[in-house]
């Protein structure tokens, strides 16, 4: 699996994050097999009164005991790598966008060349 070709696929369209985390996200949870990827959504009381889901404003990807989690706010994006064993962090680290699109890319690649179901989702992805 190319990862700098994986890399290029998540970076693209990063430049709108709300966007980015929309799409980001609908596209890993189609991919990746259910519970691998968590959203959470901020919704207004009028979004919820409408029955509207809100923009995202949290991804975690979970790909083995490794937890790659995507925060935004207002335009600003934190990025944090966490190595997790059984449930429990045992180390965490804050990154950028382009460092955890990287480790993002890295981990999607070591899935695939491990799975046969991964190396599936990765390619869906990719198309």
């Amino acid at each position: 699996m190319d990862v700098d070709l994986l890399a290029a696929a998540l970076r693209r369209d990063s430049a709108d994050l709300e966007l980015y985390a929309g799409v980001l996200s609908a596209s890993l949870a189609d991919s990746l097999p259910p519970g691998a990827v968590r959203v959470s959504r901020r919704r207004s009381v009028a979004r919820r009164l409408a029955g509207r889901e809100g923009p995202v404003d949290g991804l975690d990807v979970v790909l083995g005991e490794q937890r790659l989690s995507l925060r935004t706010d207002r335009g600003r994006t934190a990025g944090e790598i966490c190595h997790e064993v059984r449930g429990i962090v045992l180390s965490r680290r804050q990154v950028g966008l382009d460092e955890w699109i990287g480790a993002l890319a890295r981990s999607l690649a070591d899935a695939a060349a491990s799975s046969a179901r991964a190396r599936e989702a990765v390619e869906r992805f990719l198309s």
